[in-house]
């Protein structure tokens, strides 16, 4: 079987496991210090603050803008539920717009009319790899004094006009296990403001500057100098296993047949953390098992909209947003990851092109 993801380790990983078990040094320190430094880097930002998950970088980047009780974030209903689910940990509200059905992203012409006095902040997903259309999203944020909080958990390395995701507001990003560098878990929250990242160390660390002082409420979301010890290996792969990702994602593009294939807008660079496509008149259940029985992994991100889940359900949403609730029934991700051979290429295309 093909599968749908397969994170790649190799020695350099196991290298630096071992030199951080030998130094004693297994909770947070100077390797996750090495690895913000990098991954600002890598973002062209000027601070990167390393915490537990991609989730817990969400949570901590919105309470250091203020995000609380009372307040609206404006986000995609078409994600991973962790987006909108960091919002109510602060006890803010999420407010869900609909997304473009060829770029799976938030729609900029639909934010002004879910503006209301009580945003405070929009929430972009840069989904599969690809970026949400910054341009006009941050002229409107800066037009209305919001914050913008980028969810690029699956956008490492992604570009948008030449920058890069993470670096318009304040960017979100998970290490997970699937995710195109990984950590194994973990996350990292990039800014150029040196007030957010100080206060995004500050609730990380239990509200602590100094050892046993703590000055406001906080958190153990600290990532572990074993998990940064992986991801700086991965980190120096990032720019190889992007490229593989983009020429696998070129050869389904060119030869799949009769499902819609993903696009990328002029301008964007494209890093694939998933290769996923529309599947307009075919049975998406009873091609899943057509790609298994052919040896094909595939997988649905996501088939429910984030406000039909239950746990938004029970809190009083009531919504119907066509682009999303037409393309979680139609979407399906195919193989895509760095680990695919020539070989493994060409079964997927024979199998989907003989739905």
């Amino acid at each position: 079987m093909i599968p749908i993801s397969k994170p790649q380790f190799g020695e350099e990983e196991l290298a630096l496991v071992r030199e951080v078990l030998e130094s004693g040094i297994v909770a947070q320190g100077p390797k996750v210090a090495q690895l913000e430094e990098e991954f600002a880097a890598l973002c062209g930002t000027k601070y990167a603050v390393a915490v537990s998950s991609g989730t817990t970088a969400l949570h901590l980047a919105l309470l250091a803008h203020g995000i609380g009780p009372g307040d609206e974030v404006i986000t995609s209903p078409f994600t991973f539920i962790a987006s909108a689910n960091s919002v109510l940990f602060t006890g803010a509200t999420p407010r869900f717009v609909d997304i473009r059905k060829d770029t799976y992203n938030l729609d900029p012409d639909q934010l002004e009319s879910a503006i209301t006095p009580r945003t405070k902040a929009i929430m972009p997903v840069h989904l599969y790899g690809l970026m949400a259309d910054m341009d006009p999203i941050m002229e409107i944020a800066e037009r209305h004094g919001l914050a913008v909080i980028e969810d690029a958990a699956q956008a490492h390395g992604a570009t948008y006009k030449g920058r890069k995701a993470g670096s318009f507001g304040t960017g979100c990003f998970s290490l997970y296990a699937t995710k195109n560098m990984t950590s194994a878990e973990g996350g990292m929250v990039t800014t150029n403001d040196p007030e957010i990242a100080e206060r995004v160390k500050l609730l990380r660390a239990h509200g602590s500057k100094v050892r046993y002082y703590h000055d406001i409420l906080g958190y153990n979301f600290r990532l572990t100098d074993l998990h940064a010890a992986v991801g700086l290996a991965q980190l120096k792969k990032l720019e190889q296993f992007n490229a593989a990702r983009q020429r696998n994602a070129e050869f389904l593009n060119a030869h799949l047949q009769n499902v819609v294939v993903p696009c990328v807008p002029e301008g964007q660079t494209h890093v694939w953390h998933q290769y996923t496509i529309r599947l307009e008149h075919t049975d998406r259940d009873a091609a899943i098992e057509k790609l298994k029985a052919k040896g094909v992994g595939s997988a649905v991100f996501y088939p429910v909209p984030v406000y039909r889940q239950k746990v938004y359900l029970d809190r009083g949403y009531d919504l119907s947003l066509p682009a999303t609730e037409e393309v979680t029934k139609q979407v399906l991700s195919l193989p895509v990851h760095p680990a695919l051979t020539s070989a493994d290429l060409e079964t997927i295309v024979e199998a989907v092109n003989s739905l």
